[in-house]
């Protein structure tokens, strides 16, 4: 079964945490595809002072020498909330039930997956992929009862499962350390601090260029 790798946030900007964790997952999963899908309203973030086109086309700079990546404009298109569940229904209509989507997660999203819009359907629609930072504790050590349950009754420790079924298993991934914030470089970029080395080239001059995350 095709694997498709799904990437929502805002990417504000996207760096390359967001980079290397979607490569080792596509690696280490044997994905076919990771979409990048850029959020226009994101419901559990404060206000995004950049436009969802700037966010977009820093993402469209930052993937394109890579042919396993692909941006999903699909959020941007849609009015209202980006809420994750009618991102994912739209997915499985457009790429049909041969096809498993792997919709990836950082442990502490999942610690509050229980706030999301309709999250007891994300699993009829995708995989949930927990991606776990070495220096990071399991997630049901601090997980609410709920969720405790959902990762018991859905957890696959073994990867081909994934290549099985089109949806409906946890799986947890251990990525290698990469300390980068797109917070912590909206930071030092309003301070004038160099966020070489933390993100593209192509996206430093971007942002540069049209003075994003300045005072």
């Amino acid at each position: 079964m095709r694997l498709v790798g799904i990437l929502g946030g805002t990417f504000n900007p996207i760096h390359y945490g967001h980079l290397r964790m979607a490569q080792e997952l596509a690696d280490g999963l044997g994905m076919d595809e990771v979409r990048f899908i850029p959020s226009a309203n994101p419901p559990h973030k404060e206000s995004v002072t950049v436009s969802a086109e700037q966010r977009a086309k820093m993402v469209e700079l930052a993937i394109a020498d890579n042919p396993l990546f692909t941006i999903d404009k699909r959020e941007l298109e849609r009015d209202g909330a980006s809420y994750t569940i009618n991102t994912l229904i739209s997915l499985r209509e457009e790429l049909g039930n041969d096809t498993a989507l792997c919709l990836m997660m950082g442990s502490d999203a999942f610690i509050k997956l229980n706030s999301w819009y309709r999250w007891q359907e994300l699993l009829d629609y995708a995989h949930i992929i927990l991606v776990q930072r070495p220096n990071q504790g399991k997630p049901q050590e601090t997980l609410p009862d709920e969720l405790q349950t959902l990762l018991r009754d859905h957890y696959a420790e073994n990867v081909s499962a994934l290549h099985e079924e089109n949806a409906g298993l946890i799986n947890m991934q251990a990525i290698s350390t990469h300390d980068i914030s797109a917070t912590g470089i909206r930071e030092n970029l309003k301070h004038g601090v160099s966020v070489r080395y933390l993100l593209p080239r192509e996206i430093l001059k971007y942002i540069q260029t049209h003075h994003l995350y300045q005072k």
